[in-house]
């Protein structure tokens, strides 16, 4: 479990738990990651302009590189589970530039979920870095391959985004 306690925080602590948590999903206690990318899809499916949502992905990659260190040592557990906002920018990452639609979506967040589970290379060397890298670094490789896929997947169906 954590070591911070949140009570007796600063409130810069309290914010930086709360965005690495994604104000406390993180905490959820079954499945805190799956939870994490659930919530992300409401931005896959809300914000519809590619511009925007590529800002978006941009904004949130910055934030949970500048956070989730933090928020390690706060917690004071490597690559804590209540960590989730890595779990946000993966999943935004996945949909960078792919169909929005029910199925691309579903498929989409399977796919990322899988990647983040099984941990295909580079991300398994990734994970075992310290701080942000390894918190961080992990998720984006899984949504790079998650991407690819959808990517390929809308070629071969031949669907425009």
């Amino acid at each position: 479990m954590s070591k911070v306690n949140i009570k007796k925080s600063k409130l810069k602590d309290k914010i930086i738990i709360g965005l690495a948590s994604l104000l406390g999903i993180g905490f959820i206690p079954a499945c805190p990651g799956t939870a994490g990318s659930l919530f992300g899809l409401l931005f896959v499916w809300l914000i519809k302009n590619q511009i925007i949502f590529a800002l978006l992905t941009v904004f949130i990659v910055v934030l949970a590189f500048f956070i989730s260190g933090k928020a390690e040592k706060l917690l004071g557990q490597k690559d804590s589970k209540q960590i989730v906002v890595d779990e946000l920018a993966g999943i935004l990452i996945t949909f960078l530039f792919v169909p929005r639609t029910f199925l691309f979506i579903l498929v989409g967040f399977f796919l990322f979920r899988l990647f983040d589970i099984i941990k295909i290379a580079p991300a398994n060397k990734i994970e075992k870095k310290s701080g942000s890298w390894g918190i961080v670094g992990d998720d984006l490789i899984a949504a790079v391959y998650a991407n690819l896929t959808l990517q390929l997947l809308r070629l071969l169906l031949k669907i425009s985004s």
